[in-house]
């Protein structure tokens, strides 16, 4: 079992950064894929990013790629997520999540997560 904690949600202006965390319980954090997803007001959820067991591989949507980048400490059990150059669109509830398949495996899909934290608020204003 893992539990995910996300924090570092916020209200930003249009064009700023913020960090958000996933604080993960356990002691097998390393064995998983993890991933970020989103979901605005009456929208499906969507894929942001992810990242493999080590960090050394990575995933984006195309819509964030350049602008957001995912990281994690396995010492820490953490993963990040970096955003810059906020937009409106990127307003959302952020969630992070944890699955056991590695990121060669449609990283996207959000059906393969076993675990989700209980997700962020992030808000960009224009």
């Amino acid at each position: 079992q893992v539990q995910l904690v996300e924090s570092g949600g916020g209200l930003v202006q249009a064009g700023g950064s913020l960090r958000l965390s996933c604080a993960a319980s356990g002691r097998t954090f390393s064995s998983y894929t993890m991933g970020w997803f989103r979901q605005a007001p009456g929208k499906e959820r969507e894929f942001v990013a992810a990242t493999s067991r080590s960090g050394g591989t990575t995933s984006y949507a195309d819509s964030v790629k350049g602008r957001f980048t995912i990281s994690r400490d396995n010492a820490k059990n953490t993963v990040y997520l970096q955003m810059n150059s906020l937009k409106p669109e990127d307003t959302a509830v952020y969630y992070c999540a944890a699955r056991t398949l590695t990121i060669a495996t449609r990283p996207g899909n959000g059906r393969t997560y076993e675990y989700w934290g209980q997700g962020t608020q992030v808000t960009v204003s224009s």
